[in-house]
């Protein structure tokens, strides 16, 4: 999975629950067509059928647009509409169960405040690693906040490439991308903007900088 892993890099576009198919994939291509260089299918209350209905939808979107498509917590519906990959909270499948289910996929797994859960994510066959929350989150509340220099940390420990999660704002994705993440993901500040084509591509613009550049190199995967 290196050339997967080498290109995990820009806006992570994490998807709000919302039960119109069609509604979602007009803001999901709006995000592609901005800029997004993965999206995340994220449901959590939504029946099985609606969900595969959606993440099917989705997934050609990403096909069509060259981009990775991610199923949250669930590695049966990732492999049932084809996903790139998966991604693993506490609570979901371990991570070398989902590597044995999905030996070519993408796997990310939330490691949350501990840079340690990082080393361990990437020994169970992690491609990439989420810290957070980096900031205070409306859609997690009361998650634990992830210091910023985590991020440098999580990458030193795992050799993997970051991504920065909870609360991340176009006036704030900075700080996180300067502090070490190579993503930044992201729900309500793409998704809730009334032009989500122009909210994505101000995220994407801050990874063209030559002064984010230098994350380049680090982000390569490095034997463990």
């Amino acid at each position: 999975m290196a050339s997967e892993r080498a290109r995990l890099r820009g806006l992570y576009a994490v998807t709000p629950g919302i039960a119109d198919t069609a509604a979602l994939c007009a803001r999901v291509r709006q995000a592609l067509a901005g800029g997004a260089a993965m999206i995340q299918y994220r449901v959590k209350e939504a029946p099985g059928s609606l969900a595969l209905e959606q993440a099917r939808s989705l997934a050609a979107l990403c096909v069509q647009a060259g981009v990775p498509l991610i199923v949250n917590d669930s590695v049966d519906l990732a492999l049932a509409v084809g996903a790139t990959g998966v991604h693993l909270g506490r609570d979901d499948e371990d991570p070398r169960e989902a590597r044995r289910r999905m030996p070519h996929a993408l796997i990310g797994v939330s490691c949350y405040a501990d840079p340690e859960k990082a080393r361990i994510a990437a020994r169970a066959g992690a491609d990439y690693v989420a810290i957070g929350s980096v900031f205070a989150s409306s859609t997690k509340p009361h998650a634990v906040r992830a210091p910023l220099e985590l991020l440098a940390q999580a990458r030193e420990a795992s050799r993997l490439p970051v991504v920065a999660i909870g609360g991340i704002t176009a006036d704030n994705a900075a700080e996180a991308i300067a502090a070490g993440a190579d993503m930044v993901a992201v729900i309500q500040a793409v998704f809730d903007a009334p032009d989500v084509r122009a909210a994505a591509g101000a995220f994407a613009r801050l990874f063209e900088s030559p002064a984010s550049g230098r994350h380049d190199a680090r982000a390569q995967p490095q034997p463990l």
